[in-house]
Order: structure tokens, then C-alpha cells, then sequence
């Protein structure tokens, strides 16, 4: 068997997400009532990498959230040392997992949201750490540097939550985060991510999961929504541009 350092408990760390109903206190708040989530009860995690795809505001995100708290991480994001809050904006999903998990012990943990990087770097030179990250600030660096920097130098061995990591990406630095993912998971990381990116759901030791009106389930690449139409507009973007834009101008033409 592999040595890890300091005797850390190799990954996974979680085996699957189950939701203990019975506990809803309200049951018409949002998380609740999402049609994706409103029926489900258990959810298996891949031992390396697990994506969450789906439509915007089909729970993908407040699903990922609700696993990370139940993990014992801000809501806000950041490692387990940050306790930072800014606004109580997070749902009460997490109320209802449970973590059926293959150890107890987990060596590092982290929540990345996309919209609070600028926190997170903020609460980093907090506590006096920033410069440890890349040799400068994240905040003396691009949207995407900082991201880029964060998962090179301050992840390793662990149990990592990235929510919509490509909105701080361009398209060649999302071909090398793949890069980064598959170190993470050579040093027997587990990692869930919730994501728009046909790139950053290809990585091919995962398990993707589809979000929608009917529910959550299990897809192969190739049938998620993502890659189908970016394909079908790569391959011919003039006659989609025809389409979409043609369409429109003739319904604007149709108008009273």
C-alpha cells in the first residue's frame, strides 16, 4: 500500500449522499421544492471525480453546497480554518444530509464558489498566508491566475468542493486545470464539481450527473446537453447563428 504523508487517510472519503426527509422543518423552502432534488434519496459519489451538470437554477450548485457544510466548510467557501461570513445566503439542504463516507479522517478540505474568490482571497491575507500562494496575493492577480494558483499550491491530498471553476477560466486554462485535477487525483484526491465546461466534464475517471425537471441521473458525456449542442454549433456556427438569429428577427417582424 502507498505511504502518505503524516499518516493522511488515502482517498475517497465519501462513499454517497443520503437525505433524511423526515427532517425537513420547511417543507416549502426552495431547496425543497427544486423538481431535480424534491425526490431524492440517495446519491453515490465516484471515488475520483463526480460532476454535477444541468440548467442554471436546477440545484446542481445548491446540492454541492449543501454537501460541502454537511463536510464542515464555510457556506462561503474557503478550507475548514475559514470562518468568515459575509451574507447567510446558503440553503437548509444540508440539514438533511447525511454522508455515508469510507473514512472518518479527511487530511485537507476546501469549497470553491465562483462568485466568492474575492472573499476568500481577502480572508487568505487575513490570516497572513497570501503570500504563500504563488509568491504574491491572489488579489495582485487575474480572476483566473488566482483560481489557477489556489488549486496549485494550496490543494494536495484531500476532499475539494469547485463550484462553476470555469467562470475564471478561458478555454486553454481549463485544459490546464484538467491537467491539475488529474495530479489531485493521483495523490488520491476526491473531488465534486458542479460545472457548465464540456472541457471540464471530459476528464474521463468520472461519474456525471444530470440535473433537471426529471430528476438526477446518471449520464455518459456525450449525452450531456453541454456537449451536444456546443458541438452541433461548432461543427456548423453559421447555420445556428442562421437559425437563432433569423428566428428572432422574424418573430420581432411578426410583432403588432
Amino acid at each position: 500500500m502507498a505511504k502518505f504523508k503524516h499518516g493522511a487517510t488515502p482517498g475517497p472519503f465519501i462513499e454517497s449522499v443520503l437525505f433524511e426527509r423526515g427532517r425537513i422543518s420547511d417543507p416549502n423552502h426552495y431547496a425543497f421544492v427544486l423538481p431535480s432534488l424534491k425526490g431524492l434519496m440517495k446519491l453515490d459519489l465516484h471515488p475520483k471525480v463526480t460532476f454535477f451538470v444541468g440548467e442554471n437554477g436546477s440545484g446542481k450548485s445548491t446540492l454541492l453546497e449543501a454537501i460541502a457544510i454537511a463536510n464542515g466548510l464555510n457556506p462561503e467557501g474557503g478550507s475548514r480554518n475559514m470562518l468568515f461570513e459575509t451574507r447567510a445566503s446558503h440553503s437548509e439542504l444540508y440539514k438533511i444530509v447525511r454522508l455515508r463516507r469510507y473514512h472518518a479522517l479527511v487530511p485537507d478540505a476546501w469549497f470553491m464558489r465562483a462568485e466568492s474568490l474575492f472573499n476568500v482571497a481577502s480572508e487568505i491575507d487575513n490570516l497572513g498566508v497570501g503570500r504563500s500562494y504563488g509568491g504574491k496575493s491572489l488579489h495582485e492577480q487575474s480572476h483566473g491566475e488566482a483560481f489557477m494558483t489556489l488549486v496549485e499550491n494550496r490543494f494536495s491530498q484531500g476532499l475539494y468542493f469547485l463550484d462553476e471553476p470555469e467562470a475564471a477560466l478561458s478555454p486553454q486554462r481549463q485544459l490546464e486545470f484538467l491537467v491539475l485535477l488529474h495530479q489531485l487525483i493521483e495523490k488520491q484526491s476526491q473531488i465534486v464539481i458542479a460545472t457548465h465546461s464540456p472541457i471540464i466534464m471530459s476528464y474521463p475517471e468520472a461519474k456525471i450527473y444530470s440535473f433537471s425537471e426529471a430528476g438526477v441521473r446518471p449520464v455518459a458525456y456525450e449525452e450531456t446537453e453541454h456537449y451536444r449542442v456546443t458541438r452541433s454549433f461548432l461543427e456548423s456556427p453559421e447555420r445556428m447563428l442562421g437559425h437563432l438569429l433569423g428566428k428572432k428577427t422574424k418573430n420581432k417582424a411578426e410583432s403588432p
